[in-house]
């Protein structure tokens, strides 16, 4: 009892951080506008409740900035966090190895020569809100994976083994492709480079609509199989003895991982170290119980990229950073830590 009163407590506080970091960071940048004014444009967007709260007296552009500029950047954000580290907790337990993250099936190989030949090809026409850049990640995310699956597949099994090194092969050798094209073009080197790092500039509420369903659909289905995930880190043996699935639940889970993958690069670019590190860090204040761990790792993630990308457009206005460098900045050292701690381990 005392023991769930306290996640009880510790979700409660992810909530209150997370929605803080919303707030502020909605209220951080060149427009000057105020926290009070910035929850009261909020509140006044929601539905039922909306009417309630006048905002008659503010500046309209103020309302255009926080609500068609800021707001769909900062949920995109969290969108795109909450995604990568459920991802990377559910591939850790999958894979039990703790250095697996949501790119360790070539996903982020495989999205940057899409992009890169998109960017080359100068194709600039947009689909279903989506550029044709951002279509050409995602089919490339989906072709490097479906590669990896079935070189690593040996008739109907997937050994994690094979399946890891298969990553490593593909993501390797689309890698070399993708510098070949950038070493014939350099012209679009900067573009392609830009577009490697993660960035949330000029995304709007299409972006939003189109990652947010497939996000937490593949959450729902991920958190399904939490108790098999737990039930898998005694090993697959016994996983398969006392009646899980486990081939079943592998296929399920890597399917709905590179999904939730994909759609999370295409409207962001590759933003690295959030599936390694979040999880991580979760797992040592919540344990190791895939049913805690998942919804916290998401709230987490979240509150993370949101945090990373205030960083990004601010620390150096008006010039902004790609995100992907500040969560490498702050994954670099807790990388280097979590191989310090395995190295005394073994």
């Amino acid at each position: 009892m005392k023991k769930k009163l306290v996640i009880s407590n510790k979700f409660i506080l992810l909530m209150i951080i997370l929605i803080s970091s919303i707030v502020i960071a909605s209220v951080v940048g060149a427009a000057k506008i105020s926290i009070i004014d910035s929850i009261r444009i909020i509140l006044n967007s929601l539905p039922l409740i909306g009417e309630k709260f006048n905002i008659s007296d503010l500046l309209p552009s103020h309302r255009t900035i926080i609500m068609n500029i800021r707001i769909p950047r900062i949920i995109l954000a969290m969108l795109v966090g909450w995604s990568l580290s459920v991802v990377g907790v559910a591939l850790q337990g999958l894979l039990k190895n703790p250095m697996a993250d949501p790119y360790i099936t070539g996903t982020s190989s495989g999205a940057a020569l899409g992009a890169a030949i998109a960017i080359v090809l100068k194709l600039n026409r947009v689909f279903w809100g989506l550029g044709l850049v951002s279509i050409a990640a995602f089919l490339g995310a989906l072709l490097a994976t479906f590669i990896v699956y079935n070189l690593a597949k040996i008739k109907s099994k997937i050994p994690v083994t094979t399946l890891l090194l298969s990553g490593i092969a593909t993501g390797q050798f689309f890698t070399a492709i993708m510098s070949l094209i950038m070493v014939i073009s350099s012209k679009d080197m900067t573009s392609i480079i830009y577009w490697t790092m993660g960035s949330f500039s000029a995304r709007g509420w299409n972006h939003v609509e189109i990652a947010f369903f497939p996000i937490i659909i593949g959450t729902i289905i991920i958190y399904i199989f939490s108790k098999d995930l737990n039930i898998m880190l005694l090993g697959e043996a016994t996983a398969q003895n006392t009646g899980v699935d486990v081939e079943g639940t592998k296929r399920i889970i890597l399917v709905t991982s590179v999904l939730m993958t994909a759609f999370a690069v295409s409207v962001s670019g590759i933003i690295g170290f959030v599936g390694l590190i979040v999880p991580h860090i979760m797992r040592m204040l919540v344990g190791p119980d895939h049913r805690i761990l998942i919804p916290a790792s998401g709230i987490m993630g979240g509150i993370f990229l949101i945090t990373a990308d205030t960083i990004a457009r601010t620390v150096i206005a008006p010039t902004e950073i790609p995100v992907g460098i500040i969560t490498s900045l702050a994954g670099g050292p807790f990388f280097i830590y979590l191989l310090r701690r395995n190295k005394k381990a073994i």
